[in-house]
């Protein structure tokens, strides 16, 4: 299929997918201050207005390529008792692979080196996530116990995929499931008393 015969919307997503893998490379390579919506669109091979049409700011582009990076989302569906192993499945499915491990290290070299990288991370990503696990929490100090995992994931991809600590980056995953899930149990709490139900008199 030529492209003048490629569907509208089609031509979009493939442009869309270009513009956020150009991104992820040059924000990785040059860092989220030396990046420039110039330099992304030449890397994608189109206008850089057209970058502009389709995220606005560099900041809207590094909020998308870092959704596009950590792009399984299993946990914002799952219901409360299956937050925790759906915390570790969406850890594990992204990280897995060489080239998941090295554009999670450079967004998270952005993040800690950039101070606007940092804010659009935790006020723009992070927190659609967080929110939409707390909301299925529920209860009491549920936007902490929301937190509390979301640290737990970011530490444990830290260890075993950043500093690759030989305890942690050795462990499979069947073992670390085995022993992170059930403190992950514990911070998603008991049922709220609205779910749990009334005691029999």
């Amino acid at each position: 299929m030529t492209e003048a015969c490629t569907p509208r919307d089609e031509r979009r997503r493939r442009t869309e997918a270009n513009i956020l893998d150009a991104a992820r490379e040059l924000f990785a390579e040059l860092g989220f201050e030396r990046a420039t919506i110039r330099a992304v669109a030449a890397r994608a091979g189109i206008d850089p207005a057209l970058v502009m049409q389709y995220y606005g700011s560099k900041a809207q582009l590094f909020a998308a390529a870092a959704r596009r990076t950590r792009s399984h989302q299993s946990v914002v569906q799952a219901g409360r008792e299956q937050l925790p192993a759906a915390s570790l499945a969406d850890l594990f499915d992204s990280m897995e692979s060489e080239a998941d491990r090295e554009a999670f290290s450079a967004l998270l070299r952005n993040c800690l080196t950039h101070p606007e990288a940092g804010r659009i991370m935790r006020d723009e990503v992070m927190c659609e996530r967080s929110r939409a696990v707390a909301a299925t929490i529920g209860g009491e100090d549920a936007e902490l116990r929301a937190g509390l995992m979301a640290a737990c994931m970011i530490g444990l991809s830290v260890a075993r995929y950043a500093l690759e600590i030989p305890s942690v980056a050795g462990a499979s995953r069947e073992d670390v499931e085995r022993l992170l899930e059930p403190a992950l149990r514990v911070l998603v709490g008991p049922p709220p008393a609205s779910e749990a139900g009334t005691p029999e008199a």
